[in-house]
């Protein structure tokens, strides 16, 4: 067994470094994120609580608060992909299936569906499928 040279401790010394500056990166990505989602409820809510009138206004509203949630869900998913790669450098499948499907999830939740093809929503469902199945059998894999 050899050990490590010093090109291999300057690369692990080079992933460590940008590995800290991507979550970093993210951290500060996802609490922007959360102080605008905030403020953009907030500022929706007192200019447009009089004006909602209908369940598919009230409907519209609530997508869009659901995918902002969502939009931070990805971010801190993300950011547990970055926080196991640097502990064991490696990717962990079953983190990034997660985050597949959490992004699919949060452009289901924005879809109008009265005005997109059928053949749309059966690719996305089909999508969200075998990302499911997938999510399945690798955390049967690790059972």
């Amino acid at each position: 067994m050899t050990g490590q040279t010093g090109v291999d401790k300057l690369v692990r010394g080079f992933e460590i470094l940008i590995v800290c500056a991507a979550g970093l990166l993210l951290m500060i990505a996802v609490a922007v994120a959360t102080v605008l989602t905030y403020g953009l409820f907030i500022s929706g809510l007192q200019t447009n609580f009089g004006s909602i009138d209908s369940v598919a206004e009230v409907q519209s509203a609530i997508q869009r608060v659901f995918a902002g949630v969502l939009l931070l869900l990805l971010g801190l998913e993300l950011l547990e992909t970055m926080k196991t790669y640097f502990s064991d450098f490696h990717v962990r499948t079953e983190v990034i299936l997660v985050v597949a499907m959490i992004a699919v999830g949060r452009h289901i939740v924005q879809i109008d569906f009265e005005h997109i093809p059928a053949a749309s929503l059966g690719g996305i469902g089909v999508l969200m499928l075998a990302l499911s199945v997938s999510y399945f059998l690798v955390r049967r894999k690790q059972a």
